[in-house]
């Protein structure tokens, strides 16, 4: 392993462990917002209806300092990994080959997303190098550390690229990139981005150096750029790159795995060319979909292609659920739970936790051989420590309660292992990948949602020749289904070319109705009376949502929205403004059902003051980013105004 990939750990050790730190004081974070409260008397109006709204499109959006190299960080549900690229050179994507610790026989171009805190709760270890050591420690002793698996939260970071590049840089040099699925809100981005910061990855003061990346985005991105020979097409009846994916769904998918792993380099690093692109199967407003089906979630996009540029409109607002591939372990837990108990199974998981990741994992490797077309058994190792604590635990074998539990599809190997028929493994998936199809079935009908070329299907849990051929028969022919070579890959690749070019995708869709409460003169017979109030003699109306922007609405990259409001009182020093989001696309008031308080914007007017009277602070903020921003200016000093954008403190 080279110097680069070595700082590169000990760096993901600090992120880490502030991810972990965080999470301990905070760990409703990521919770859904309280619904609003009706606001009273604010403290803030609006100066008049001409100051209500006015949108602008900011062609300098993402424009700041030059960097030298971008690296992207995929935080997944099950796995994690890192890629990174010169800005010199942006064809070459470098990639981890190998990481340390991995399983023989796979390829380790990601690790486990896995922490392990010893029994002070202080950080020890991450990935592979996690799962070992937890592994390796005793039963009575590993019940006292703290092993966490399939949460989102992972890193790579870097400092030391100097022997890549050729040239002695320094942090401020990098502009890091990481993913998120794109149907997290606000609260889950800024949690992301607190953890770059407290891990010192970014300073706060230049927020501009880390981006955060949609992840079906990122897939898009990439997509759009596959030459022939890096992708399978399953959605057509002829041979493409020597592969027949049609006759056996699942088999293309394994010869384009062995056909990357013989064009790879003995090196830990991975160069790949991404400058060919399929331009000669792409048209102006040509539509395709992409579905990320990761470990955790399952997120969908549409994109509409803008040539000669190749910039990227969003058709459709991103949607998905958490339908990723760990609900099949859930299943097999479950499965569990019926043949032993589950008083057992819960015991066991607390008396001998070592032993249940080593099954996890042992059901990991079996549950990627499932086809639709297998007709030989699956064979699932049982740790010994499990047969011996259920003999103790209840009195009689394994293979008694095997016998007793009626489950016909589960039989008990005198070799010591699970033997499930190809059926019962199939079943374990039905439940995840009937909530994909349903949810691809009802995105298909929406009337944005049509004429689809391409449909491509990225993410780990793409791999599996079931769900495969389940999206396959949902389609019916209508749209070709692409699926890039080395798919666990395709989001992190796209995130080093999204950071590369922030402004490619230059459309997206608003997925939730943005406002504010403001007080508005009160009109007899448009508002409700239990709205009015009377303040000096004249009568306002509480509770007024002042949209921003709507629910699904289009918005430009660099597009701004402009307010401005005044403090309620003259030597007023900070202005604290309540955002409010709903999911409906109208909205009248803040108290309606289903508004709720989501964020707090922030202006900080010290060191501003005038002596104008009435002082007018205009407030833009953008929204057709991955994350909302916020500026300020005083009109009559023609200076800044410190403004941000809180949505954790909600």
């Amino acid at each position: 392993m080279n110097t680069f990939a070595r700082h590169s750990i000990c760096c993901l050790l600090l992120f880490y462990h502030s991810l972990y730190l965080l999470l301990s004081v905070s760990s409703d974070a990521m919770a859904t917002p309280s619904p609003a409260k009706s606001m009273g008397d604010p403290g803030i109006t609006p100066l008049s209806p001409s100051h209500i709204q006015q949108n602008d499109t900011d062609s300098n959006a993402h424009t700041g300092p030059s960097f030298i190299v971008v690296v992207a960080i995929d935080f997944g549900t099950t796995s994690s990994g890192y890629a990174y690229a010169f800005t010199k050179e942006p064809e070459c994507i470098h990639t981890m080959r190998r990481w340390e610790g991995g399983d023989p026989g796979v390829s380790n171009q990601k690790t486990p997303t896995t922490i392990l805190l010893t029994p002070d709760r202080k950080f020890h270890s991450f990935g592979y190098a996690a799962r070992d050591f937890y592994h390796d420690l005793d039963p009575t002793e590993s019940k006292h550390w703290l092993y966490l698996e399939k949460f989102k939260m992972k890193l790579h970071t870097t400092a030391e690229l100097s022997d890549q590049a050729g040239a002695e840089f320094d942090n401020a040099d990098i502009r890091w990139v990481i993913t998120v699925p794109a149907i997290w809100k606000m609260p889950a981005k800024q949690f992301m981005r607190e953890a770059a910061y407290k891990a010192g990855l970014v300073p706060r003061d230049n927020p501009e150096q880390l981006i955060i990346a949609l992840e079906p985005e990122a897939a898009s991105i990439y997509c759009r750029k596959l030459r022939l020979h890096q992708m399978i097409d399953i959605g057509t009846k002829t041979n493409q790159n020597g592969f027949s994916p049609t006759e056996n769904v699942g088999a293309g998918m394994t010869q384009a795995k062995e056909h990357v792993r013989s064009k790879r380099q003995s090196r830990t690093f991975l160069v790949e060319n991404v400058i060919g692109e399929l331009w000669s199967e792409l048209e102006e407003g040509d539509r395709y979909v992409v579905v990320d089906c990761g470990g955790g979630t399952v997120d969908l996009t549409v994109h509409q292609i803008r040539l000669p540029e190749g910039h990227l409109k969003e058709l459709y607002k991103a949607s998905g659920g958490p339908y990723g591939s760990i609900g099949i372990d859930y299943e097999f837990e479950k499965l569990l739970c019926k043949i032993f108990g589950p008083d057992f199974i819960d015991q066991f998981k607390v008396k001998r936790p070592a032993a249940w990741v080593d099954l996890m994992i042992a059901f990991e490797s079996r549950k990627r051989a499932a086809a639709p077309d297998r007709t030989n058994p699956l064979n699932i190792n049982l740790p010994f420590s499990f047969i011996d604590y259920y003999k103790k635990f209840r009195g009689h074998s394994v293979e008694h309660a095997l016998r007793k539990s009626n489950v016909d599809f589960v039989k008990w190997s005198s070799q010591g292992m699970l033997r499930m028929n190809p059926d019962a493994m199939n079943a374990l998936f039905k439940p995840t990948i009937d909530h994909i199809i349903q949810h691809l079935t009802d995105l298909f009908e929406k009337p944005e949602v049509s004429d689809i070329k391409f449909l491509f299907l990225v993410g780990g849990f793409a791999e599996s020749p079931l769900l495969q051929q389940a999206v396959q028969n949902m389609l019916q022919g209508r749209s070709r289904i692409i699926i890039p070579h080395d798919v666990g890959l395709t989001i992190l690749k796209g995130a080093v070319l999204f950071g590369l070019d922030p402004s490619i995708i230059k459309v997206r869709r608003s997925p939730l109705t943005y406002g504010v409460g403001v007080l508005n003169r009160y009109v007899e017979g448009k508002h409700p009376p239990d709205k009015m109030l009377v303040k000096d003699g004249t009568r306002w109306c509480t509770d007024v949502f002042d949209t921003f922007i709507t629910c699904d609405q289009s918005v430009a990259l660099g597009e701004t929205v402009k307010r401005s409001y005044t403090p309620a009182k003259p030597s007023q020093q900070v202005i604290v403004i309540h955002i409010y989001c709903s999911e409906k696309e109208g909205v009248g008031f803040i108290s309606e059902l289903g508004v709720r308080k989501c964020g707090t914007l922030r202006l900080d007017v010290t060191g501003t003051e005038s002596t104008v009277v009435r002082r007018e602070i205009q407030t833009l903020m953008q929204f057709g980013d991955t994350e909302i921003r916020a500026m300020a200016v005083d009109v009559a000093t023609s200076r800044t105004v410190k403004a941000s954008i809180d949505f954790l403190s909600q």
